[in-house]
């Protein structure tokens, strides 16, 4: 791992009701040039059309996408990750959501905090996600 990674659990342990298979922290120390995202969306990078109308899994998708492509361009790695924030409009996606989120931090055990907020910048947009990456010294 890129960094040190104190406590990493895994949410099949945590929450064994929800069938998650996400790998966690409960701290990242990390050195190194930071990459901070912001929040991402399910929409196209170039362009900026709308991705999944109402499917939690294809808008997660995107959105994880979204920020592989990002934090590549910026340098780094999806093993750089240290910190998710996911924004949820309805806590009925949670599962969905971070079921697929964890298909892309296989491995990683980033920190991560959830919300579940009143509403998105677009009313379609049913999940955001902003990322901290730390390229290592």
């Amino acid at each position: 791992m890129a960094h040190r990674r104190i406590r990493p659990f895994n949410t099949r342990d945590t929450y064994p009701e929800q069938k998650l298979d996400n790998d966690l922290a409960q701290a990242v120390v990390a050195r190194g040039a930071t990459v901070f995202l912001r929040g991402q969306c399910p929409q196209e990078l170039d362009g900026g059309a709308s991705v999944g109308h109402g499917d939690p899994v294809a808008q997660t998708h995107k959105v994880m996408q979204n920020i592989r492509q990002l934090v590549e361009e910026a340098g780094a790695r999806m093993e750089h990750v240290t910190k998710l924030v996911v924004y949820l409009t309805d806590i009925r996606h949670r599962e969905a959501v971070y079921r697929t989120m964890g298909e892309y931090i296989r491995g990683v055990h980033p920190v991560c905090t959830g919300l579940v907020v009143v509403a998105l910048a677009r009313p379609e947009w049913l999940v955001e996600i902003d990322a901290t990456a730390v390229i290592p010294e």
